[in-house]
């Protein structure tokens, strides 16, 4: 007999678009930066380089299509970034897609697997 205490679903989710294809840890990165005020933040908090993950946004921005990241530039008040309001709502419904297809996946496999 199989039971899910044997098993459990694993799984991986994506958003495409125009080619441009960015998972959990392109999400991950907007919301260290929406966290931090800063790319090189949240670039050090993923353990990449500033450069990666200036490279990562630039490459969704152009073929998503959209704005994602604002900047400014340092000084007195030392610079920063933001997520634009659209990036801001992007990642909201990403990490509730996530959570629901997480639930229903375990609901399914509970369903199969516990019978």
């Amino acid at each position: 007999m199989v039971t899910g205490d044997t098993f459990s679903p694993g799984y991986k989710i994506w958003l495409e678009k125009n080619g441009g294809v960015q998972g959990d840890g392109f999400f991950q990165l907007l919301e260290y930066i929406n966290q931090t005020g800063s790319i090189s933040g949240a670039a050090s908090a993923m353990g990449m380089s500033y450069r990666a993950a200036w490279g990562k946004i630039k490459a969704a921005e152009k073929k998503w299509g959209m704005d994602l990241v604002t900047t400014r530039v340092g000084g007195e008040t030392g610079g920063g970034a933001r997520l634009t309001p659209e990036a801001g709502k992007l990642l909201r419904r990403y990490y509730r897609f996530r959570e629901t297809v997480e639930r229903e996946i375990s609901n399914i496999f509970i369903r199969i697997f516990n019978d």
